[in-house]
């Protein structure tokens, strides 16, 4: 079967021309998930299913859905606090969303063959999204999943500190960790993250998660297990989230998945603060005057 494309987009609000993830980029007014659609089509998805609040429904279908129907199979899947395992009821304090391996557990009944998941406001490029579709288009058995490595300093922000996470790969290039870690900033030529007790440095060749991961069917019977474990231990924090990355990597350790690493050497780039804008606008522009892109996607 050949794979689908889930995209999170659930952390999305109501005013979309409002958010700075989806501020127009391309010249022609292309959002970065023009790009990512566009690029994942070019791979060979054939099939889209978006995760949004149900609230936003009409709304997301007007303005992003409707958009790609002439190129690809849309379907949509929807995330809402009050899903949770049986016996489970929402904190009355609740109004975080639960986290992005929630986001993929709650398309588990919409998506039809392995997968790609990736955030709704990133540029992850071209080579990625062909990297996991051979991957997933192979045949593997058991619980067999991967995801895209970046190098560190190709995920940067000028504007500030950011988020990443950093993976320990094995000599067989399966992931044998993937921790998240805060404060990453450029430093020179390398990278640097602020400690206690002064600054740990990187050389910014690590390869770090940017939430691009291929998964096949059974990693919804896994989440739905981990996800109640999840509940258990930090249900009641009102800010705790179920991420994808500490949801794989406690699949790793449990020796219950095994998750293929493909590294690219291309550029990751979103808005993380307003000022990185300017800085991704003028990437793309680059990426059209080299013919990867045309001026007027979709057309």
């Amino acid at each position: 079967m050949k794979p689908e494309l889930l995209v999170m987009a659930a952390g999305l609000g109501s005013r979309f021309g409002g958010l700075k993830q989806l501020e127009p980029v391309g010249p022609d007014g292309s959002r970065l998930m023009d790009y990512a659609l566009y690029d994942a089509r070019r791979a060979g998805v054939e099939r889209v299913v978006f995760v949004i609040r149900r609230a936003l429904e009409a709304e997301f279908r007007r303005q992003i859905g409707d958009r790609f129907s002439r190129w690809l199979e849309v379907d949509y899947a929807f995330q809402e606090l009050d899903q949770l395992p049986e016996g489970w009821i929402l904190p009355p304090d609740r109004t975080r969303p639960w986290g992005t391996a929630h986001a993929i557990l709650a398309a588990g009944a919409a998506m039809r063959a392995p997968f790609m998941a990736i955030n709704a406001d990133d540029f992850y490029g071209r080579r990625a999204f062909e990297l996991l579709y051979g991957f997933l288009s192979r045949p593997h058995s058991g619980h067999a999943y991967a995801m895209v490595a970046f190098q560190m300093a190709n995920t940067l922000s000028e504007h500030g500190p950011v988020a990443r996470g950093i993976c320990q790969v094995d000599p067989d290039g399966l992931l044998s960790s993937v921790a998240e870690h805060r404060g990453l900033e450029r430093d020179g030529d390398g990278c640097r993250e602020r400690e206690s007790d002064g600054y740990r440095r990187y050389t910014g060749r690590e390869p770090v998660s940017m939430n691009i991961w291929g998964f096949r069917p059974g990693v919804f019977a896994q989440f739905q297990e981990a996800f109640a474990r999840f509940l258990a231990v930090s249900g009641q924090d009102p800010a705790s989230e179920f991420f994808i990355p500490a949801a794989v990597d406690a699949l790793i350790r449990e020796g219950r998945a095994s998750v293929r690493v493909l590294e690219t050497g291309d550029r990751w780039f979103g808005v993380t603060y307003r000022q990185d804008k300017d800085a991704v606008v003028a990437r793309l522009q680059d990426l059209i005057r080299a013919g990867e892109y045309p001026p007027t996607l979709w057309s």
